[in-house]
């Protein structure tokens, strides 16, 4: 089954040229069974590339997926414009009364900050809590995974002495998890940012599983069945050229920036990049979409009045 977006959104043309399988509204209301319903909470700059990407992936999945784009209510955009917001997106506060199968938070460009100065994070911490009542099952990504791991367990962040950034490679500790049925024993994952979560701080007893973790970069990919959810502390939705961007900003701007690890072929910035992530990102999330499929009510107001399947 295809994903369903609305008609308008950029990334649809961009999703239909990739082949990506996309619903428009009216066939929708055809379709005699009930879509999965999956919020994103947006909160990266450039809105417009991040829903793209979350859409890339969720749209390969077999299932009818209906995707809601959410973004914090107090917090204006500096690179979306604002007709796009108004188009596309609900706050927070606009669809708190509604449940989802399943909610997913990215990263943000604030990672250097302590949690409590983040300018809405009263809002998120909100928001947080709501997914425990109206969530089936949470996604967090990056920034939004060491919030969430704050949050929820206290586990602390760390700054880096200088940025983890490039392709490194993850070693598959839960075989067994159905969050990685098909993964390979090891295998590489776009990393990019300052911080780090520590696996000595994730707490005993906690229900926190890891699932993915690099000898160089630290903990990847936590399970957790309370709550029934995932934390992933690296960037696995990245585009091809995602971190080619990020290091031709850096460089432009005259900051000290080293060539992403093991992105380029030879090291060699003039050559094209090479993705080497791009089928575990699509199984990582087409498991979590089966897994969501598999356990989640078929009555939606049902989400949150029981305790979800042990799928970690």
């Amino acid at each position: 089954m295809p994903i369903k977006i609305p008609d308008q959104l950029p990334a649809r043309e961009v999703l239909v040229r990739e082949g990506v399988s996309v619903m428009d509204e009216q066939t929708a209301l055809r379709q005699d069974i009930r879509p999965l319903q999956i919020g994103l909470l947006n909160l990266m700059p450039n809105k417009i590339r991040t829903e793209t990407q979350f859409a890339r992936l969720i749209g390969a999945s077999p299932l009818q997926v209906e995707l809601t784009l959410v973004r914090i209510g107090n917090h204006k955009a500096k690179n979306t414009p604002e007709e796009h917001l108004i188009s596309f997106y609900q706050t927070w506060e606009e669809v708190r009364d509604r449940k989802f199968d399943g909610f997913i938070v990215t990263g943000a460009p604030v990672e250097l900050l302590p949690f409590e100065d983040v300018t809405y994070w009263d809002e998120l911490e909100r928001i947080f809590d709501w997914t425990a009542t109206n969530v089936h099952s949470s996604f967090f990504i990056c920034w939004g995974a060491m919030a969430a791991a704050w949050h929820f367990h206290r586990i602390p962040k760390y700054t880096l002495d200088k940025k983890a950034f490039g392709v490194f490679r993850h070693r598959n500790h839960a075989p067994a998890s159905p969050f990685l049925a098909g993964f390979s024993d090891d295998f590489a994952i776009p990393v990019s940012r300052w911080t780090e979560v520590r696996g000595s701080d994730i707490p005993t007893g906690s229900e926190l599983n890891m699932l993915m973790e690099s000898d160089v970069t630290g903990p990847c990919l936590l399970a957790e069945t309370t709550g029934n959810r995932l934390y992933m502390f690296n960037h696995i939705e990245y585009d091809s050229t995602s971190l080619k961007e990020e290091y031709d900003r850096d460089v432009a701007a005259g900051a000290a920036i080293e060539v992403p690890h093991e992105y380029y072929p030879d090291d060699d910035p003039a050559r094209r990049p090479l993705n080497r992530w791009r089928s575990h990102a699509h199984l990582l999330f087409g498991n979590w979409i089966n897994q969501v499929y598999q356990t989640t009510p078929y009555d939606l107001e049902a989400v949150g009045k029981s305790l979800p399947a042990d799928v970690a």
